[in-house]
């Protein structure tokens, strides 16, 4: 690597040297693969480069780039490049950073693989940035003003007060589902042995939040009334989140998010959300398995029913959208069948199915390294859909194919109408169906969609599904939806389904 400051051999100079700065979010090879699926991708813009782009003076010439949604200009010659690194797109963002110095650009390289393999990434960046960047950024930009930028920056000082606004402006919304995307929170509060908050946090606080009238504040500038908060724990803090969900409420919000099992069978938290406006939450079940749960450390999960935390978020028409993992120590090959007949029957809206896959700089990696377990080091493959070590209990192709047989088996029409009728309301079963039919049996019309650049003529549709279940008129509101702006002619011209039952 060259000297800090310098660029093969350039000096990076003053800010003043800074005229033009682009922001990148390198494809995840999943995204180029035979699981590519264009809506998935179109979901959420890269909101983490947005919100380090606040720090920049506005006066500078700034671009943003994902390339999930549009191809990227590798032929222009910006000052600075920021590129965000994740394990999946690792290679791709490597090859993307020694194309820019190799051009005379200075690159920095951050994000969840870099903070994990930083050694890795730091032949490719003439500065990484370990760890979150809202400290260490305005730091860098700061030596640069001096000449005195470090080849490394780890974040030690966690705090989300006075933020500036994220440049939404960057962000071209009309590529995205879901552009009101939002963070409120860093971390998470609790410690599984398979995910990467421990090591990206390390060195200070590994949760925390904004305070809550910044974040009512950032949530009034967002248009529209669709909300997705991608934070890991939205209900991490019981006092914040109970001090937002009480200020969002007449703001006329629908939004969805992320809990643990314990956070919504521990008080009446989730009934403020409900009236907030919560009308879909991603839940980690993981597994059946308490061992399993023991063995990854799913302390929140233990002892806990789930029973009882589909009926509380179905009593409110609350969706959910479970996550499980398949691969941990202790499953068999009837776990599939047993994951998958459990789920139908609960009458869960969307499942999202993982192969365990030991992430660097996890306890998980760690471990199975120690015993030998990592079976290969190629990054690509470790998109939870491929299995990357040593399972015991099953054979690798088992696993696999048990994985593959998982999905298939959810989303088959007859699934679909099964867990749709698990609902005490028959407004929750519409509701469901309507959902989960169209986010995974529809795939030509999303297609068609986002290739005619009309995604945002979607989101009243989706709106209408997120509609309260006792709302008068739910039926109405969805018909209404897509006879407006046309919708009713796009899907007509497109919906064909996909997807074999």
């Amino acid at each position: 690597m060259t000297a800090p400051g310098s660029v093969y051999g350039k000096p990076l100079g003053t800010r003043s040297a800074i005229k033009r700065v682009k922001l990148i979010l390198p494809a995840l090879t999943e995204a180029t693969s035979p699981y590519w699926r264009p809506i998935k991708y179109s979901l959420f813009p890269p909101l983490g480069l947005a919100t380090l782009a606040a720090y920049l003076d506005p006066d500078l010439e700034i671009s943003l780039q994902d390339e999930h949604v549009e191809k990227l200009d590798l032929n222009d010659q910006p000052d600075l490049v920021i590129i965000q690194v994740y394990i999946t797109n690792a290679y791709r963002a490597y090859r993307i950073a020694d194309h820019y110095r190799a051009r005379g650009s200075y690159v920095v390289l951050g994000g969840l693989h870099v903070t994990s393999l930083p050694d890795e990434a730091a032949p490719h960046a003439d500065t990484i940035f370990m760890g979150p960047g809202e400290h260490t950024f305005p730091q860098f930009l700061r030596d640069v003003a001096s000449g005195t930028p470090q080849c490394r920056y780890e974040s030690s000082v966690r705090t989300l007060e006075g933020l500036p606004p994220i440049r939404r402006d960057l962000i071209q919304r009309h590529r995205y589902l879901v552009p009101n995307s939002i963070v409120v929170s860093r971390g998470c509060p609790h410690h599984c042995t398979f995910c990467y908050k421990d090591g990206f946090f390390a060195g200070g606080r590994s949760f925390y939040t904004q305070l809550v009238d910044d974040a009512l504040a950032e949530i009034s500038r967002l248009p529209g009334r669709h909300l997705y908060f991608l934070d890991d724990h939205l209900f991490g803090n019981s006092r914040f989140a109970r001090g937002l969900f009480r200020g969002m409420k007449g703001m006329d919000r629908v939004f969805q998010g992320a809990a643990t099992v314990d956070s919504i069978l521990r008080d009446d938290l989730i009934e403020e959300a409900a009236s907030a406006g919560l009308r879909s939450l991603f839940v980690g079940f993981e597994t059946l398995s308490s061992r399993g749960l023991e063995n990854a450390c799913k302390r929140q999960n233990l002892g806990r029913s789930y029973a009882e935390v589909v009926r509380r978020l179905d009593s409110l028409g609350i969706m959910i959208n479970g996550s499980f993992v398949f691969g941990l120590d202790g499953d068999d090959r009837d776990v599939f069948a047993r994951t998958v007949d459990w789920a139908i029957r609960s009458g869960i809206t969307t499942a999202t199915f993982h192969i365990l896959t030991p992430y660097p700089g996890t306890a998980l990696f760690a471990d199975m390294a120690a015993r030998n377990r990592i079976e290969t080091r190629n990054w690509d493959l470790y998109d939870t859909r491929h299995v990357v070590y040593r399972p015991m209990g099953l054979a690798a192709d088992e696993l696999k194919r048990g994985y593959d047989w998982s999905y298939e088996s959810f989303y088959r029409w007859g699934s679909i109408v099964k867990a749709a009728s698990a609902h005490s309301s028959a407004k929750h079963s519409l509701k469901h169906f309507f959902y989960s039919a169209g986010w995974k049996k529809f795939e030509r019309a999303w297609d068609s969609v986002i290739r005619i650049k009309q995604l945002s003529q979607m989101r009243p549709l989706l709106e209408a599904v997120l509609a309260p279940v006792a709302q008068p008129g739910f039926n109405s509101n969805v018909r209404e939806a897509t006879r407006s702006d046309h919708n009713l002619k796009l899907w007509k011209t497109t919906l064909s389904p996909s997807g074999s039952d």
